[in-house]
């Protein structure tokens, strides 16, 4: 099984303050013979429609050395799993989870924001120091 990113618990504690229940840690796909693990599995009752929110959402940090080298195996992993969703549960959208300091720093260049809407990446942004989430980003 794969490590944890560092924030990975911060990005828990924000999904339980904003009404998410965890169902899985990690979410396990198997589509052939790859298997994939998926950061967080959670979902949310939307008490008007009766029916439930799945989501899956993948914690990068952006810690490495090159925050491009980063973004690139990020950009590379979030497609594949999406994939892989698409496949295995297709009712669960997908988040890549970022912390605040990186989408203002990092994520807010043009050229990122380009990737971003090209390849209809989804954004949890949250605030590692409050564990909170700042910004749901589609």
């Amino acid at each position: 099984m794969p490590s944890k990113d560092i924030f990975h618990q911060s990005v828990r504690t924000a999904l339980k303050k904003d009404g998410w229940i965890i169902t899985h840690d990690p979410l396990h796909l198997k589509v052939d013979d790859i298997e994939f693990f998926v950061d967080l599995g959670a979902e949310r009752l939307l008490a008007a429609q009766k029916q439930g929110q799945k989501i899956a959402v993948e914690v990068k940090s952006f810690i490495g050395a090159s925050e491009v080298t980063e973004f690139h195996l990020a950009l590379g992993q979030t497609l594949n799993y999406r994939l892989a969703l698409k496949k295995e549960e297709p009712e669960r959208l997908l988040y890549l989870a970022i912390s605040q300091d990186t989408y203002q720093d990092f994520f807010s260049r043009q050229f990122i924001q380009d990737s971003l809407k090209e390849y209809q990446i989804k954004l949890l942004i949250f605030n590692s120091l409050s564990q909170d989430i700042v910004l749901w980003k589609e």
